[in-house]
């Protein structure tokens, strides 16, 4: 009974489930790539080297049952896993850029408390005296 409750605390932990839609995104995204390269980039090298990646191949050995070694398509596959690299790179930085901008935004702003230095309390930065400890405050 108790590997069961462990099994049900560990699937519904956020961990567990942020990663299960990372997988599930990033095989979409996979696809998108995949076209994109299939269906787009690839054509369009094949226009200026003339080639089209995944009719590239060797036949290993002589007659009809030679197996064919194609590395067309290992060419597609690292061209997908660059493309992927690259825009997951990008999409990084860009969150990285978004997140250090609010950082300065939040230290950059103007402070509204300050701290008594008698009773260490909290008290607005304009106040005169200190509603904890009532002490006299000097500016």
């Amino acid at each position: 009974m108790g590997l069961i409750k462990e099994f049900k605390e560990f699937i519904t932990r956020g961990n567990a489930m942020s990663m299960a839609v990372g997988v599930i995104i990033g095989g979409a995204f996979t696809a998108i790539v995949t076209s994109l390269n299939e269906d787009i980039i690839t054509p369009i090298l094949g226009i200026f080297g003339g080639v089209d990646f995944s009719a590239l191949s060797v036949k290993l050995g002589s007659g009809e049952n030679a197996p064919v070694l194609g590395y067309g398509n290992f060419i597609t596959a690292v061209i997908n896993f660059l493309i992927t690299a690259l825009v997951i790179f990008l999409i990084v930085k860009a969150l990285n850029t978004m997140s250090e901008k609010m950082k300065k935004q939040e230290e950059a702003a103007p402070a509204t408390t300050k701290t008594c230095p008698y009773c260490q309390s909290e008290i607005p930065i304009k106040a005169t005296r200190c509603p904890q400890c009532t002490s006299e405050l000097k500016n």
